[in-house]
């Protein structure tokens, strides 16, 4: 055997305590706030030990396991399969750090209702209890806040508890973890997506201001302007229209980003005044004035 390959007699075994001097020359520090890969090596009644490649398993809090209440951890940390964590306690003195799942889908929830607020798209919201101003629930395993006022139940909040409400967004603010919504405004929008500019719709006065009357239209109030009323001047709209009057109107325009209607009757005059002169008939007949109005225009 040739001098050069011959094992040295001097030689020692590799042992444990020169293992564990090789692992000291790398680095294993994790900082809060890292994103690591790990899988379950063992669970106890605390949480789960994960192996993230260091000289310590990562330690995984039961409460940090997942959104929801957590009954059996094997179901959402199984064994030996690899999943994402994040660092939300640095090494302590063993060099083990602690991890968290549900910080990663915390994260994820806003980020998916931050894109549902901006689409102006409806979400639902389970309602899991009742305060003063108005039920707080769960959305996307997020806590979230309907005012009484944008609810359409505003008495008896109690029994829409357990209840899924359609909603859309007015507040979300990730990082005060705020998260306001409306019932009302998710309403009002999907009667709004039924109502077409230029066709001619039946609804009810609720209101009247001197600038025109509001007209209910199956849960969406449109303005019918005081212009809009008739081609002649009005001194008083209350000489023409009360508080639970039913109208025909026209939906002169509809601007979805605002939520607001606009609506006209003028357009069923033969001529400037006639509404205030012949209300009923006006109305009677509306759809065939609104046809010829048109075959006029088109002429």
């Amino acid at each position: 055997m040739n001098s050069d390959t011959a094992p040295s007699q001097n030689a020692q075994p590799f042992s444990m305590d020169d293992f564990a001097q090789a692992l000291e020359k790398y680095d294993y520090e994790f900082a809060k706030g890292q994103l690591v890969k790990g899988t379950a090596v063992q669970h106890d009644a605390d949480g789960a030990y994960i192996d993230i490649g260091g000289k310590s398993p990562g330690f995984l809090p039961r409460s940090e396991a997942a959104l929801e209440r957590v009954e059996n951890l094997a179901d959402v940390i199984p064994l030996n399969e690899e999943l994402e964590f994040i660092v939300i306690r640095e090494q302590n003195a063993e060099g083990q750090v602690t991890l968290s799942r549900r910080q990663l889908q915390i994260q994820a929830a806003w980020d998916a209702i931050s894109e549902i607020a901006e689409s102006g798209k409806s979400t639902q919201m389970r309602v899991t209890g009742v305060n003063k101003g108005g039920v707080i629930g769960q959305v996307e395993g997020l806590r979230g806040f309907i005012p009484r006022s944008h609810l359409q139940q505003r008495d008896n909040l109690e029994s829409l508890v357990g209840q899924l409400l359609t909603a859309t967004f007015l507040e979300v603010n990730p990082e005060q973890r705020k998260l306001v919504l409306s019932q009302r405004d998710a309403m009002k929008a999907a009667a709004m997506t039924n109502l077409t500019e230029g066709s001619l719709v039946t609804g009810t006065v609720v209101n009247l201001k001197p600038y025109g009357a509001f007209i209910d239209l199956g849960g969406v109030t449109g303005l019918l302007h005081i212009k809009e009323i008739s081609g002649t001047h009005i001194e008083s709209l209350n000489t023409i229209f009360k508080p639970g009057q039913e109208i025909k109107v026209l939906i002169a325009q509809v601007d979805e980003y605002k939520n607001r209607l606009s609506l006209s009757t003028k357009v069923f005059e033969e001529y400037p005044g006639e509404l205030l002169e012949k209300f009923d008939e006006v109305m009677a007949n509306a759809e065939e004035r609104l046809e010829k109005s048109r075959s006029q225009q088109e002429s």
